[in-house]
Formats: structure tokens, C-alpha cells, sequence
């Protein structure tokens, strides 16, 4: 359904892998996309030129900063350079996916904050405001020093297990860490299931090993959920437990299908049924052998609503005030 838009006061550019998103967020809104191109060089360097106007227009760029990460990033800095330099009234970034959260803090000695860094070279390089869905750390929200409006992915998920809730019989939502139960309990409250929590001890960057299980789901349909599914040591590991205790189905939801190296053997392995995520990160064929049992929804009307809110000067968090208070 389209909104009451003015398409000459708002320009929405999509980056090299953003555009089928962008082009359904546009289609929301009722606008047509913004005519953008980026060149890449025979040395890598890129060039972003904009094909029309932006002189006192409020503009906005989406762009996914995951792999190719660097790329994606340079791109996003170049396209606020450039619409800076036309004069545009107003740049916000739109980032389904924000690279390098996981970089959040210093959890030994002599590393970085790179979470903190990207936030330093989006606010720098000329971006007025930032959209980001489901951070994978709240406190990434106070690295930018300028307003930032952190969606949820939930009223997505929330329509979409409305529609399936009576082939899931009795239901436990279950976060696959401690970490995670704000977000699993929303969860279990707006699915109408009770919750569990999967004790784990991190041996790598990409192993786990989970031990034990808080709660009870013999004989239910487990929902596992967490912010992203990357290597998907966690949720492969969680699922196992939840089985060893007489769970009857497993299902996993993540806002963010990042399947980086081994995802998609492991959880080909595991005994998930279903892999319920949304496009922040373009669906390509990084599932693998587990293409089937992967759902992709769409996350285009709810950033479309975030942009014409913040178009019109209007409040965006009230969008998603029953969500606000479970993100992490």
C-alpha cells in the first residue's frame, strides 16, 4: 500500500546489494527508486555518481554493511559524500544489517572497538541519521553521536507465526544463551508459549558448547531465537540440547541469515526443522543445502513505514513501542 509521499522532496538510493530491498521499500512508499551507480575500478576503488537531483532533498541510502563488509562500507561512506556535496537537506543511512557489532567492546587486551569506529566513519562522513534493525548490542545505539533509530524485526516475525500458530501445537521459546532472554521472553508473550534459556560456554569465535537447559520443553515445538545466525555454533548446539530434553520440533528465528564458513553444513546437521529469517542480508546462495527449510521475509514495508515517519517528522520508535523496551 502506497503512502503520502511527495517523490520529488524524498530520494531513496539502494546500494550494489541492496537494491531488490530497496526497490520493495520503494514500492511501500509509492515512489520510484532513486537513480544511484556505483563503479568499482580495476584496483578496487569505488565510485558513486548520482543521476539526478538531490538539492534540498531528503534522502536516504540502504545499505546492508555484509559481505563483501569492507565493500559495502566504503560504499555507504561514499554515497553520503556524495549526496553531501549535492546539497542534499538531509542523509539518512538505512541499515538493515550493521557489520562489525560483534566488535563492541574490549573483552581482552589490545583490541579494538570496531563497532566504534564504523559508528565514528558513518558520523563523520556526513550522515545526519541512522536506521539499524536488531543490533546485535544496545549500547552500539550510543557510539554514533547522532540520532539513531533502532527497529525491531518482531511485528515482522509477529504476522508471520500469527499465520502459522495453529501448526505449531504447544510452544516454548527458547534464547540459545542468557544474553538473549530479554528478547526470547518478548517473544514467548507474543506467541502465547512459555520460555526456556540454553545455558552455553564459548570455547572460540566459532564453537560453543551448550550444557544445559532452564525450563521445560519435552514434547513441544521449540522456537530458538536470537539476533543472527552466523557461524551457527549456538543455535546447532542449543537445538541438540533442547532434542537430548524431548523437544518434538525446533525452529529457529534470526532477524540476520549471516551463514558465514560452516552455517549451512551445521545446521544441515542439526535437528532444526525450519530457519525463519528476514532479507537485512540479500537471500543468495549461501543457504546451501538447507535452501529448503529457510524462510525469508520481508523487512521492505517496515523500514518503508520507519522512512516516511522520519520524512514527515514524526515519532518512529512510537512504531514499535510494544517491542522497545525487549531490545537488548
Amino acid at each position: 500500500m502506497s503512502m503520502d509521499v511527495d517523490y520529488d522532496q524524498l530520494k531513496v538510493f539502494a546500494g550494489r546489494h541492496s537494491r531488490d530491498l530497496t526497490d520493495q521499500i520503494c514500492g511501500h512508499l509509492g515512489i520510484p527508486l532513486a537513480e544511484g551507480r556505483t563503479e568499482e575500478f580495476e584496483d578496487g576503488e569505488l565510485l558513486v555518481t548520482l543521476k539526478e537531483d538531490v538539492r534540498g532533498r531528503d534522502t536516504f541510502v540502504v545499505l546492508p554493511t555484509c559481505l563483501p563488509v569492507n565493500d559495502n562500507l566504503m560504499e555507504l561512506l561514499i554515497y553520503a559524500d556524495s549526496l553531501k556535496r549535492a546539497s542534499a537537506r538531509r542523509i539518512t543511512a538505512v541499515i538493515p544489517y550493521f557489520g562489525y557489532a560483534r566488535q563492541d567492546r574490549k573483552d581482552k587486551g589490545r583490541t579494538p572497538i570496531t563497532a566504534k569506529l564504523v559508528a565514528n566513519l558513518i558520523t563523520t562522513s556526513g550522515y545526519d541519521r541512522v536506521v539499524g534493525l536488531d543490533l546485535h548490542a544496545a549500547q552500539i545505539q550510543g557510539f554514533f553521536d547522532l540520532p539513531l533509530d533502532h527497529l525491531a524485526a518482531a511485528p515482522v516475525f509477529a504476522e508471520h507465526f500469527e499465520s502459522i500458530r495453529s501448526q505449531l501445537g504447544e510452544l516454548v521459546v527458547v534464547s540459545p544463551d542468557v544474553g538473549n532472554v530479554k528478547v526470547a521472553n518478548m517473544y514467548a508473550e507474543m506467541l502465547g508459549g512459555d520460555l526456556a534459556i540454553v545455558y552455553k560456554r564459548r570455547i572460540s569465535g566459532s564453537e560453543v558448547i551448550a550444557q544445559e537447559i532452564v525450563g521445560d520443553v519435552r514434547g513441544r515445538t521449540v522456537v530458538l531465537v536470537d539476533d543472527m545466525i552466523s557461524t551457527a555454533g549456538t543455535m546447532c548446539e542449543a537445538a541438540r540440547v533442547c532434542v537430548e530434553h524431548g523437544a518434538q520440533d525446533i525452529i529457529a528465528l534470526a532477524t540476520h541469515a549471516v551463514f558465514a564458513g560452516p552455517a549451512a553444513e551445521r545446521l544441515a546437521a542439526s535437528p532444526i526443522s525450519r530457519i525463519i529469517t528476514t532479507d537485512s542480508i540479500p537471500p543468495d546462495a549461501r543457504f546451501g543445502q538447507v535452501q529448503d527449510r529457510v524462510e525469508v521475509l520481508s523487512i521492505a514495508q517496515l523500514l518503508a513505514h520507519a522512512i516516511h515517519h522520519i520524512h514527515h517528522n514524526q515519532s518512529v520508535s512510537a512504531l514499535f513501542r510494544i517491542f522497545a523496551e525487549s531490545k537488548r
